[in-house]
């Protein structure tokens, strides 16, 4: 009798332990950071857990599925879009939101993902509807915008914001994109033509510019020299005419002188005739006397002066 009880005394005392760890478990949960939890009690919406430590009442308060207060992204199929000028184009979208209201995510929708990815698609079909082919492929922009202005005024009362939409890809048929793959190569053709001609001309005129520059440098450095060589020349000529003055000299000098230029003068290829002024006629009938030791004959007046031009002069 003794071992029978203490036999029903253990399975007892197991029971309650069991009952105990049972009663624990259920009433202390752990929240993690950026999930939120609602806890229902009787069937009947109670509060909103945050991340922490929380007690429950024990087969009264029933806490629902945890929800992820991150940002998430949905990446939907792609999906067949009509447009303006009745051209179908695949749509490849992806759906940036975040569950801000734990409560009505849970109770004012049944299903907000697969809710977003429908009005996603059905909101996109609207926008696009009303673009043409062109404007729908430039203005992806402008898509953007008023998908997520849609989205976020139609999500706000379930909870959710939605952040960002973003068009991954929008794809033509295949026969508008080898046309369109046509039209871009002769556009690229094009306009590397331009820039062949532009090249062409920039570099004609830079080479032009060059030679001009040059022959301007170039004429620029000769007058330079001619300047240079004239005024070097009237300093030589004025510095021999200075020291002829200063000597005091006579015809006879300046005859003599006369003559020592006379074969410089001669190294000019136009030199075809001579004029000696009859000072130096004179001058030379003089000398010639002195080195002969004979008188010029008066008759001849121009004496030595003629016999010397005609030598000297050309044919």
């Amino acid at each position: 009798m003794d071992n029978a009880g203490s036999t029903a005394l253990a399975v007892v005392l197991v029971v309650l332990i069991i009952f105990v760890i049972i009663v624990l478990v259920r009433s202390v949960r752990i929240v993690p950071q950026a999930r939120a939890g609602v806890v229902e009690r009787l069937g009947k919406y109670q509060r909103t857990l945050n991340p922490g430590l929380t007690i429950l009442i024990p087969f009264v308060d029933r806490l629902l599925p945890l929800l992820d207060l991150r940002e998430q992204v949905v990446s939907f199929p792609p999906q067949p879009v009509i447009t303006e000028d009745n051209l179908v184009v695949s749509i490849d979208t992806v759906v940036y939101f975040q569950v801000t209201d734990a409560r009505a995510a849970t109770y004012e929708i049944a299903n907000y993902i697969q809710a977003v990815e429908q009005l996603t698609t059905t909101t996109l079909r609207n926008v696009v509807g009303g673009l043409n082919l062109e404007e729908a492929l430039t203005s992806r922009d402008q898509i953007n915008g008023q998908l997520r202005g849609v989205l976020d005024e139609a999500t706000g009362r379930w909870g959710i914001r939605v952040s960002r939409v973003e068009l991954k890809a929008i794809d033509p048929p295949h026969s508008i994109q080898d046309s369109m793959e046509k039209q871009m190569r002769a556009e690229r053709d094009r306009r590397a033509a331009i820039l062949t001609a532009e090249g062409t001309k920039q570099s004609a005129i830079l080479t032009a510019e060059g030679q001009r520059q040059a022959a301007i440098l170039k004429a620029e450095g000769e007058a330079k020299a001619a300047i240079l060589k004239a005024d070097g020349e009237s300093q030589a000529i004025q510095k021999v005419f200075d020291a002829i003055h200063k000597g005091n000299p006579d015809q006879k000098l300046l005859a003599y002188q006369y003559l020592q230029t006379l074969p410089k003068l001669a190294e000019g290829t136009s030199n075809k005739l001579w004029i000696i002024p009859s000072e130096v006629g004179e001058a030379l009938k003089g000398i010639g006397s002195a080195l002969g030791g004979t008188n010029p004959d008066p008759a001849a007046p121009g004496g030595l002066f003629d016999e010397t031009a005609a030598k000297t002069s050309g044919p």
